[in-house]
């Protein structure tokens, strides 16, 4: 099955060549050039979510457009690779002065009928090839300098904790801030909340515009007991 997905990949590259999203380079849906000059998120948010990158930027509201609608499950890897970075960065001081380690890692979840429609949660995606990147990324050896990359600690992925039985409108759709927050209110519940008791949890979702998603994800964990709450998105 891996050999086919391989052929079939290589034949519709070939039919259809992959550039990247921004300069239009031949190889790359986001060559590396690009990523480091997209504009990092300017927004104010909380202190305990890191967004990476402006949404307003065209090409970083193209990608995640057609990583969420267009089964573009490609950008998940790429998203993966700048988000792990902004993570193993954040939490060196983190693991050290507040004990942030033995983490979940969490995606935000889709209801049950948007999934269906959907396919997937481009959130989870995200979160799979993050636990990729970190099991096989090594330890720096004692004798590399500070700059290089090192793995971050270990984080174990449960995407069956939180769910939304709750279907809502789509943030995206709602211009009032206050609406909103009525909208997600009571939206997610807990399956196996004593998984989540007295841990450390990373949550995962791709664009984060007034916070009241996450906010209310993190309301619902730490009302199971969960220790500390921080939260990673692509852009803001």
């Amino acid at each position: 099955m891996g050999f086919l997905n391989t052929i079939k990949n290589i034949t519709l590259n070939t039919i259809f060549p992959v550039k990247c999203l921004s300069c239009g380079v031949s190889g790359y849906d986001l060559c590396i050039n690009c990523l480091g000059d997209f504009p990092n998120a300017s927004r104010e948010t909380v202190n305990w979510i890191f967004p990476v990158y402006d949404y307003r930027h065209p090409p970083i509201k193209k990608a995640l457009w057609l990583l969420k609608y267009k089964g573009k499950k490609r950008l998940a890897n790429i998203f993966a690779e700048i988000l792990y970075d902004k993570i193993v960065e954040e939490l060196a001081d983190l693991v050290i002065m507040e004990n942030f380690n033995n983490i979940i890692l969490i995606p935000i979840p889709l209801s049950g009928k948007r999934l269906r429609e959907r396919g997937y949660n481009q959130a989870e995606l995200i979160c799979r090839e993050l636990i990729k990147i970190n099991n096989l990324t090594p330890s720096p050896s004692p004798y590399q300098g500070e700059g290089c990359r090192r793995r971050g600690e270990v984080l174990t992925l449960q995407n069956n904790i939180l769910i939304k039985p709750k279907e809502t409108e789509h943030q995206a759709r709602i211009e009032n801030r206050r609406q909103r927050l009525q909208n997600i209110i009571g939206s997610f519940s807990l399956k196996n909340s004593e998984l989540v008791k007295n841990r450390n949890i990373i949550l995962i979702d791709d664009i984060i515009t007034t916070g009241a998603t996450l906010n209310e994800a993190r309301k619902v964990l730490k009302q199971a007991g969960a220790r500390k709450i921080i939260a990673f998105t692509i852009a803001h």
